[in-house]
C-alpha cells in the first residue's frame, strides 16, 4: 500500500490513513496517549494545508515535490499501527516507541517548516512581485510628504525604518536549533506572544535579530517586521510614537495613551494584508504590561519578546540554553584570534580558557577580546587563575555588570536575594533537591511553611537565575510534596553568587563557601590565632583526595551547615561541637556508592538542630541508638543504607527523636522493613517512604501514629499488604500508595479514615477496593490510573463530593539524573 501511495502521489489519502491510525491508537494504546495527542494535534493543524498543496501541485505539475512527505506519512502509519501491539507494562519498548513517535512528529514539523515554507515563499514571491514593486513606488512618494506643525499634527514625522530590525553584531554561532524552534511557533496558529528568555549575555537579542534576517520569516511577514528596544525603564510614549510612525504614517496629536493605542491598532489593521511581527527587545519584570497593551485582535499578528525573565501568562516561552563546547569554541576563536599575525597558542590552553566562560556568548566575547593578540604567557596566566578558582569576574567588569544587574533587581524582593546567594553552597553542575533548599530557607529565614520557600524558587526561576526542574509531572506540589523538584543553575550564575559572598573578609561573611582539594586549606583556616567567623551558613565541599584532617575553626554563629563530599568514608568535622545555633545539617555524597558516615555522635552536642538531610550515606545503628536529639523536627534520607538504623535497636525511637514531626525516606534500596519502634513517634505528622522497592511490610503498630496527617508510600513495589491498624490513623487526610504494584486488597479498615480527603492510587489497577470505602464521606479527590477509575464508579453515588482524576502517565527519564 505504501509503495502504491508514493507512486500515485495520493497525498490526501495517505495523510488521512495516518491521521485515522493516530486517532484509533489514542483510544486503545493508552500508554502512548500523550505523544499520540501531540501527533494528532500536529496532523490536524496541517491537514488543510496538505489538501491545498495537493490540489495546487496537480494543477501546476509539481507533484514530485511532495514525494518525501509521502514517504514520511507511509512510514509513520506503520509505526503507529505497531504501537497497538505493545503492552503497557513493556517499559523498554514503550520508551523506545515513544521516542520513535516523537521523531515522527519532528520529521513532519521539520518538513512543513523547511520544505513547505520554502515552496510557499517561492509561490508568494512569484504572485506578489508586481504588488511589491508598486508598494516601493508608493512609499517613495509618501516619504516626500511633510505634515504641518500645527492643528493637531506632528512636524516631520516621516521617519522611514525607525523600527527596522538591526543586524546582529559580531559572529552568529550555535543558533540553528533555537531559530528552528522559534520559527515553528511563529508559523503556528493560535500563538500570539512568544517570549525568548535567558540570563543576561546569553544571546537573546542576537537570536531575534538573526531571526528577522531569515528568508522564511521575511517571506511570511514581508516588510511588516518591527523592532523596538524596551529596556529596564521604558517610556511608553516614546515607544508608541516610534510605532505610530511606521510606514510613513502621519502622526496626529493624541490626547492620552488610550488614544495613541487606538491609532496604532488602526494603523496595524491597514497593514494586516500581510502578517505582522512586532519584536519587543529586553523587557524587564514589571514592564510586561507593554505587551498586554500592544496585543491587538488582528489576524496573524505576533509579538516576540526577549527578556531575562519568564512571563508564564503568555503563550509560549523559549529558554535559550548556553552554547555547547563546539559552538563555544567557534565563537571564542572568532573573538580571540586575528586573521593574520596571531602568536601560536596551544589548543589545550585555548580550551581551558574557553571552558571558563561556561558557554555564555557575552563571556566568550569579552574574554576572547581581552586575550586577542596577547602572548602565550598571558594565556597561561589566565588559565592558571581559573584553575586556582579565581573568579572570572575579577578580570571582566563588563561581564560582572551585565549579570549583576539581574541580581540588583532582587533587592526589592524581601529574602529572594539571600536565597539566590545560598545556591553557591552546592557543587557545580549539581542537581540541587528543592527539599534541601526548603530545609535551609524555612529555618534560616523563619518562613512560615515549606510552600513559602517554593514561592522563592519560582521567583528565581522566573528571573532565569535558576532552572526549576520537575522530574515527574505528577509530583504532588499541591500537597507540599517536592521530592521530584530539583534546581539547576548556570555555572557563571553560581560563580556570581560565590563572588558576591567573597567581597568581604572571611570573618565578616554572612555565608562562607569553602572548596577543599587534598589538604589545601585556605590561609585563614591555618592561622594559629583564628578570627571567630560570623557566618550563618557554612558550606564545605571536599573531593576524593581529601584526607579529613579537619583542624579547627571557630564558627559559633552557623545555623546551616552544608557538607558536600566524594569519598567512600566521611567523618563529620569535630568543630561542629561548638555550633550551638546549628538548625540544619545537610550531608551530600556525590560519589556512586553510599559512604560510611562516622563521628555521628557529634549531633548530640547540637541542642538546636531541627532538620537533618543525608544523601547517599550509610547510617550505622550504633550511632542512631546512642543519639538524643530532642529538638529535631525532620529527618530526610535519600539513597542511603538505612537497614541498620531502622532495625530493632536497644533504645526507643521516641527517646532518640522525642519531638520528630516528619520522616522522609526516598530511594533507600536496602530498606526491607521498619522497626516497631517507629510507631512510638506519636508526634509524627508526615511519613513519606517512596521508591523503596524492597520494603515489603509495615509495622503492625502503625496505628499508634495518631497525629499522622500524611502517609506516602509511593513506588514501594514489594509492599504487599497494609496493616489493619491503619484504620486508627484518625487524622490522616492524604494517603498515597501509587505504584505499589503488589498490594492486592485494600484493608476494610480503610473506611475508618474519616478525615481522609485525598487518595493517590496511580498504578494500582490490581488493588481491590472494599465496600467500606462508602464510609469515607470526607474523601474529595482520588487520583488513579484509568483501570482503577472503573472501580470507583460504583462508589460515586455514595460519595457525593468525590472527584476521580485519571492520571496521565508521564514518560520521563529526568529522574535518572538525580541518582548519580
Amino acid at each position: 500500500m505504501a509503495a502504491a501511495l508514493v507512486g500515485e502521489a495520493a497525498l490526501g489519502a495517505g495523510f488521512g490513513e495516518l491521521l485515522k491510525a493516530v486517532v484509533e491508537a489514542g483510544k486503545t494504546a493508552t500508554q502512548f496517549r500523550d505523544v499520540l495527542e501531540e501527533l494528532e494535534s500536529t496532523l490536524s493543524s496541517i491537514q488543510p494545508t496538505i489538501k491545498a498543496i495537493e490540489s495546487f501541485n496537480k494543477l501546476h505539475d509539481r507533484e514530485h515535490e511532495i514525494k518525501p512527505l509521502m514517504e514520511i506519512i507511509c512510514t509513520g502509519e506503520k509505526l503507529v499501527r505497531k504501537c497497538f501491539t505493545i503492552h503497557r507494562w513493556n517499559f523498554p519498548k514503550k520508551t523506545c516507541y515513544t521516542y520513535k513517535l516523537r521523531g515522527l512528529k519532528e520529521k513532519l514539523e521539520r518538513f512543513c517548516l523547511i520544505n513547505m515554507q520554502t515552496q510557499q515563499t517561492r509561490d508568494i514571491k512569484e504572485a506578489l512581485y508586481k504588488m511589491e514593486q508598486l508598494g516601493v513606488e508608493v512609499r517613495r512618494l509618501s516619504s516626500k510628504e511633510v505634515s504641518g506643525s500645527q492643528n493637531g499634527t506632528f512636524s516631520q514625522v516621516a521617519v522611514v525604518g525607525s523600527c527596522e530590525p538591526p543586524k546582529p553584531r559580531g559572529e552568529v554561532v550555535g543558533l540553528d536549533v533555537p531559530l528552528t524552534a522559534l520559527k515553528m511557533k511563529l508559523f503556528k496558529d493560535g500563538v500570539s506572544v512568544i517570549v525568548v528568555s535567558a540570563q543576561g549575555g546569553s544571546g537573546k537579542t542576537t537570536l531575534v535579530q538573526e531571526l528577522c534576517r531569515d528568508e522564511e520569516v521575511k517571506g511570511k511577514f514581508k516588510e511588516n517586521i518591527f523592532y523596538v528596544t524596551v529596556s529596564k525603564a521604558p517610556n511608553l510614549e516614546v515607544i508608541l510614537q516610534k510605532l505610530l510612525r511606521l510606514k510613513d504614517h502621519r502622526v496626529p496629536e493624541f490626547q492620552n495613551e488610550e488614544d495613541a493605542l487606538n491609532h496604532l491598532e488602526q494603523n496595524f489593521r491597514k497593514m494586516a494584508t500581510n502578517p505582522i511581527l512586532l519584536i519587543l527587545d529586553d523587557v524587564w519584570s514589571g514592564s510586561e504590561f507593554l505587551v498586554d497593551k500592544l496585543k491587538f485582535a488582528l489576524p496573524d499578528y505576533k509579538i516576540l519578546v526577549t527578556s531575562r525573565f519568564t512571563f508564564p501568562r503568555f503563550d509560549f516561552t523559549y529558554r535559550l540554553q548556553p552554547l555547547n563546547d563546539d559552538d563555544a569554541m567557534t565563537l571564542f576563536r572568532h573573538f580571540a584570534f586575528l586573521k593574520n599575525g596571531d602568536p601560536y597558542i596551544p589548543d589545550d590552553l585555548v580550551s581551558k580558557v574557553m571552558k571558563s566562560c561556561k558557554g555564555l556568548p557575552l563571556a566568550l566575547d569579552l574574554v576572547g577580546r581581552s586575550l586577542c593578540g596577547q602572548p602565550v604567557t598571558i594565556w597561561r596566566r589566565r588559565a592558571k587563575q581559573q584553575s586556582k578558582g579565581e573568579s572570572i569576574f575579577n578580570s571582566s567588569n563588563e561581564l560582572l555588570t551585565c549579570l549583576q544587574s539581574s541580581l540588583d533587581a532582587l533587592d526589592s524582593k524581601a529574602g529572594i536575594r539571600d536565597c539566590y546567594l545560598d545556591l553557591g553552597s552546592f557543587p557545580e553542575d549539581h542537581w540541587i533537591p528543592a527539599t534541601a533548599l526548603i530545609d535551609m530557607w524555612v529555618e534560616q529565614y523563619e518562613l512560615d511553611e515549606d510552600d513559602d520557600a517554593i514561592v522563592n524558587l519560582h521567583e528565581l526561576s522566573t528571573r532565569n537565575l535558576v532552572n526549576l526542574v520537575v522530574v515527574r509531572k505528577d509530583a504532588s506540589e499541591a500537597d507540599g510534596y517536592y521530592n521530584e523538584h530539583f534546581v539547576t543553575q548556570h555555572d557563571l550564575l553560581r560563580e556570581l553568587a560565590i563572588y558576591q559572598s567573597s567581597l568581604v573578609s572571611e570573618e565578616k561573611r554572612k555565608r562562607l563557601i569553602v572548596e577543599l582539594s587534598r589538604n589545601n586549606f585556605p590561609n585563614w583556616w591555618l592561622e594559629e590565632k583564628q578570627q571567630t567567623l560570623g557566618a550563618r551558613l557554612l558550606s564545605i565541599s571536599t573531593d576524593e583526595t581529601f584526607t579529613f584532617s579537619w583542624g579547627n575553626i571557630q564558627a559559633p554563629e552557623v545555623e546551616v551547615l552544608v557538607l558536600n563530599f566524594r569519598t567512600k568514608n566521611y567523618t563529620l568535622p569535630v568543630f561542629m561541637e561548638i555550633m550551638d545555633k546549628l538548625k540544619v545539617l545537610i550531608v551530600t555524597n556525590s560519589s556512586f556508592y553510599p559512604a560510611e558516615l562516622s563521628n555521628f555522635l557529634l549531633l548530640c552536642s547540637l541542642p538546636n538542630l531541627r532538620r537533618i538531610r543525608l544523601e547517599k550515606v550509610s547510617v550505622p545503628s550504633v550511632s542512631m541508638s546512642s543519639l538524643h536529639l530532642k529538638n529535631l523536627r525532620k529527618i530526610s534520607l535519600r539513597m542511603c543504607n538505612v537497614s541498620q538504623a531502622f532495625g530493632n535497636g536497644t533504645k526507643k525511637m521516641s527517646d532518640i527523636f522525642p519531638n520528630l514531626l516528619e520522616i522522609d525516606i526516598d530511594y533507600c534500596d536496602d530498606l526491607v522493613e521498619l522497626t516497631d519502634g517507629l510507631c512510638d513517634l506519636v508526634h509524627l505528622m508526615k511519613l513519606s517512604i517512596t521508591n523503596c522497592h524492597k520494603l515489603c511490610v509495615l509495622p503492625e503498630g502503625i496505628g499508634k501514629l495518631v497525629n499522622l496527617e500524611m502517609l506516602r508510600l509511593s513506588s514501594c513495589t514489594d509492599l504487599m499488604t497494609l496493616p489493619e491498624t491503619i484504620g486508627s490513623l484518625s487524622q490522616l487526610n492524604i494517603f498515597d500508595i501509587s505504584d505499589c504494584l503488589s498490594i492486592i486488597n485494600m484493608p476494610v479498615q480503610i473506611g475508618e479514615l474519616h478525615n481522609l480527603r485525598k487518595l493517590y492510587m496511580r498504578g494500582c489497577s490490581s488493588c481491590n477496593l472494599p465496600s467500606t470505602i462508602t464510609k469515607l464521606q470526607r474523601l474529595k479527590d482520588v487520583i488513579c490510573d484509568e483501570e482503577t477509575a472503573y472501580q470507583w464508579d460504583c462508589f460515586k453515588s455514595c460519595l457525593s463530593n468525590l472527584r476521580v482524576t485519571v492520571h496521565e502517565e508521564d514518560i520521563n527519564l529526568n529522574w535518572l539524573r538525580t541518582c548519580f
